[in-house]
């Protein structure tokens, strides 16, 4: 089982707009049309079972639509969270509703959506998303369509580790893109998830495997960023760490199976 933790999409007619718009921000090519058509197509040539759409609320007034969405699609390939912007007045009915809609989590993007990860205004949101049960993915470190300051560093991360223990909590990009040696002081042996969406090519392979053996392999999550990279590409990339075969197995799809309960 391989399940791709970390995926964009939009509706068609939005994403013929969004995805080069974002490509040409970040100065990257898409590898997919972000297309819900397009994922479906590449989960089935490469075998992955599931992939776990992330949206975010960019806007407060985003917030239900982004929700409803992820409620629409979400089906037996697909898995959605959804999202709540941090102005967004009604953020708890909002959260108590996502849990009802049967979606897992939430996204939060804090360079996105202008906030610090360890600001205290989010804390209540936080407590009541893990009081409810659900997850919280945030992108961390680095984003390369944005300029600094960047808004969830490592080391902002860890309070917010520290202050919810038992919380759900997974980091993307291997922790904190482009800020690894951030992660292996701040959050390594930390109670907090790793995505390794965005980060196989620019890690390295040594320090890749030192954070996973650091990290303890049961904490990380198999993830491509796509459209940003290719499903089948990574999952390569971790076939040829030369894991063996059950932490391959853990890292590729079982963990993430344990954590959206699978």
């Amino acid at each position: 089982m391989v399940i791709d933790f970390h995926v964009h999409c939009f509706p068609d007619e939005l994403a013929m707009k969004a995805v080069p718009k974002l490509a040409a921000c970040a100065r990257i090519p898409a590898r997919l049309d972000g297309t819900l058509g397009s994922i479906k197509k590449s989960m089935r040539t490469e075998g992955i079972s599931h992939s776990v759409i992330l949206s975010i609320a960019t806007k407060p007034s985003q917030t239900r639509t982004v929700n409803d969405w992820a409620v629409e699609v979400q089906d037996g390939e697909i898995i959605c969270f959804g999202s709540i912007h941090p102005e967004y007045i009604g953020w708890k009915d909002e959260l108590k509703r996502i849990k009802a809609l049967g979606l897992k989590g939430i996204k939060l993007h804090p360079d996105y959506q202008d906030f610090f990860v360890d600001e205290q205004r989010l804390f209540p949101i936080y407590e009541c998303a893990f009081d409810l049960g659900l997850m919280i993915l945030f992108h961390a470190g680095v984003d390369i369509g944005l300029p600094e300051p960047y808004h969830c560093t490592p080391q902002r991360m860890r309070k917010v580790v520290r202050a919810f223990p038992g919380g759900k909590i997974i980091a993307a990009h291997m922790g904190g893109f482009k800020c690894w040696d951030e992660v292996e002081k701040y959050l390594v042996g930390e109670d907090i998830y790793f995505d390794t969406s965005y980060s196989l090519e620019w890690l390295g392979e040594e320090q890749f495997k030192r954070m996973v053996r650091n990290h303890g392999h049961k904490k990380i999550v198999f993830a491509t960023d796509s459209p940003w990279t290719d499903q089948g590409e990574e999952i390569r990339r971790i076939k040829m760490m030369g894991f063996e075969p059950a932490v391959e197995e853990d890292i590729l799809g079982n963990n993430a199976a344990d954590l959206i309960c699978l």
